[in-house]
């Protein structure tokens, strides 16, 4: 499995079950929504410092593979 998909947990107990970065409960939606508005990676780390490039990585990585299966690719 993709390493950088492993950084995103989905449990339905946190978040009401929506995808976040592992041991936070920072939804993977927020940082992407952050992203879309041009907050760039120091940026998002400021307003969530316990957060690292990798994590911001791995939601766009995370992204990127719902996107492939949405389009009908299995990666």
């Amino acid at each position: 499995m993709n390493t950088a998909i492993e950084r995103i947990t989905i449990d339905p107990k946190i978040c009401s079950g929506k995808p976040c970065i592992e041991g936070t409960r920072i939804a993977v939606h927020i940082i992407l929504d952050l992203l879309a508005a041009g907050e760039d990676f120091d940026g998002i780390k400021k307003a969530y410092p316990n957060i690292t490039d990798k994590d911001i990585r791995a939601c766009l990585n995370y992204a990127a593979v719902l996107a492939d299966e949405e389009a009908g690719v299995i990666a």
